[in-house]
């Protein structure tokens, strides 16, 4: 079975003070440290996991600068066998043009699953799975939490809302979204990343992708960034339970709340 499992290089933004940058349309990045996003970390593992059952191989793809190939040694000292990096340029990007240039990368690559994380980190978009799947015009479901490939078809278990789940199959080749949970990651050995730097790594600009304009045109546009208003700590109310009822009730009338 060949997969390709798409990742992301993010920011880690817990615990840290974030700042707004000159532009207002962004954060400032220079102090902060980088990690594989977290929904990308249990797609490396179910792909790789996957392959250790089945045979076949595992293709990790990310879009960035050099910087970004820390991720993609991390993905091949996990047990992918080939990595590739498309190196953006000056490219704005978005939801819709980075599944434009995943797609023109992967649909000249053997693949039977491919797999994306359900979101990003830093950014909490979740579009790019799903549209990268219509582009492919591939079978895709968002938000698994398990595969089981039998033959061409998979059994998939998808998470719904209300702590719900769904089973059902899907006809491969396929693209599914993959959710945190779904396995316990591995632990990235110092063994294991002196073997990765032997693996092979390919780097494709995007400019050798032979895209339109109008392919490489963003869809959307950030207006404006900022952190949220800082708020009053909670009231407490005190006293017998008569008089927390009517305090309470009155606070609810002010608010403009019809009883």
């Amino acid at each position: 079975m060949d997969i390709i499992v798409c990742i992301k290089r993010v920011p880690m933004t817990q615990e840290v003070d974030l700042e707004i940058d000159d532009s207002g349309k962004d954060v400032k990045r220079e102090a902060l440290a980088y990690l594989i996003n977290d929904w990308d970390n249990y797609c490396i593992e179910e792909a790789v996991t996957l392959q250790e059952t089945l045979g076949g191989t595992v293709t990790a793809i990310t879009i960035g600068d050099e910087e970004d190939e820390e991720i993609l040694r991390r993905a091949l000292a996990m047990g992918a066998d080939k990595a590739i990096r498309i190196d953006p340029g000056e490219q704005a990007l978005d939801g819709f043009v980075i599944s434009k240039i995943l797609a023109n990368v992967i649909k000249n690559l053997d693949h039977d699953l491919v797999l994306t994380g359900v979101q990003a980190d830093d950014d909490n978009c979740g579009m790019v799975g799903i549209m990268l799947g219509q582009e492919l015009g591939l079978s895709h479901a968002a938000v698994v939490t398990g595969v089981k490939p039998e033959g061409d078809m998979a059994t998939i278990r998808v998470e719904l809302e209300g702590g719900m789940d769904e089973i059902s199959k899907i006809q491969l080749p396929s693209l599914l979204t993959i959710q945190t949970g779904i396995n316990e990651p591995r632990y990235v050995s110092i063994m294991g990343i002196r073997k990765a730097r032997k693996k092979e790594m390919t780097v494709i600009p995007v400019a050798d992708l032979g895209l339109s304009e109008d392919d490489l045109t963003p869809r959307t546009r950030i207006e404006a960034v900022f952190l949220p208003p800082e708020t009053t700590g909670a009231e407490m109310i005190e006293g017998d339970p008569s008089s927390m009822a009517a305090e309470l009730i009155k606070i609810i009338k002010e608010k403009g709340v019809t009883l």
